[in-house]
């Protein structure tokens, strides 16, 4: 890599990462906020009445599901809504006549969306220790699931930024799209307490297979097999990163 791309990528990582910590009181405090809320009423108040779900409390089953929701909502809310202002205010421009790599831009981008979900994470981590205690059984797959996840939906926010053509647009995805998706994701439920038609069908999800992996890398427990939730994730990455680099290198939704 070339001083000159060492450069551009540090400047932009940087520049996102400074977006979201200057509104801190936007970007960090509502996910804490929100999964507190969660924590309490299904893992206090319902989780008493539910029992026991793989062999753990409800609550240390569904802690590591609720820190990967919000890793994935806020990988994907930082990448879309900062490419898209990027676009909206044509400061996008400068960086498509640079000579800069389309690569660099990707992963600047997507950098600073990881970033943030990994802070958000560490957070959302911290108040569930007010609430269980924690034991990490496989802390390369936790890590490694972690950072996957939130490269892919960074990944997928630069997409949906690209294509979007209002702030309206950047919103239609997270509240049609991620959050069914997130929900029926085995967030809350094991998948064993479905029938195998849905069960089947619930590993079409691929939300299934970062929260199971996840989970594993806290519990040691696992609906879809470890290979399989790694495989997944690897492979959406490697293909919506060909994507977006397909449609920065086009310049679709920029220069038209």
């Amino acid at each position: 890599m070339s001083s000159l791309s060492v450069v551009a990528l540090r400047t932009i990582w940087i520049k996102e990462c400074t977006r979201f910590m200057r509104i801190w009181v936007q970007t960090l405090v509502p996910p804490a906020i929100t999964m507190s809320l969660y924590f309490v009423i299904f893992g206090n108040l319902i989780g008493s009445r539910i029992g026991q779900m793989g062999g753990f409390s409800y609550m240390e089953f569904i802690v590591p599901g609720l820190i990967m929701m919000s890793v994935i909502t806020n990988a994907y809310a930082n990448v879309s809504s900062s490419f898209f202002s990027a676009k909206f205010q044509r400061n996008v421009e400068e960086l498509l006549v640079a000579p800069v790599s389309t690569w660099i831009i990707i992963l600047g981008y997507v950098g600073g969306g990881v970033a943030r979900a990994l802070l958000v994470g560490s957070i959302v981590t911290v108040v569930s220790l007010f609430f269980v205690d924690l034991n990490i059984h496989h802390p390369v797959m936790l890590v490694l699931t972690l950072v996957l996840t939130a490269t892919l939906f960074s990944v997928a926010g630069l997409v949906n930024g690209v294509f979007a053509k209002s702030f309206d647009d950047v919103s239609v995805i997270p509240t049609f799209v991620l959050t069914p998706l997130t929900y029926l994701g085995g967030v809350f439920y094991s998948l064993s307490l479905l029938p195998d038609f849905w069960q089947a069908v619930s590993k079409l999800n691929p939300v299934v297979y970062m929260v199971d992996g996840f989970r594993y890398g806290f519990l040691g427990i696992s609906d879809v097999g470890i290979a399989t939730s790694v495989a997944v994730l690897i492979g959406f990455n490697l293909a919506l990163f060909t994507v977006a680099w397909q449609l920065l290198k086009r310049g679709v939704g920029i220069r038209s």
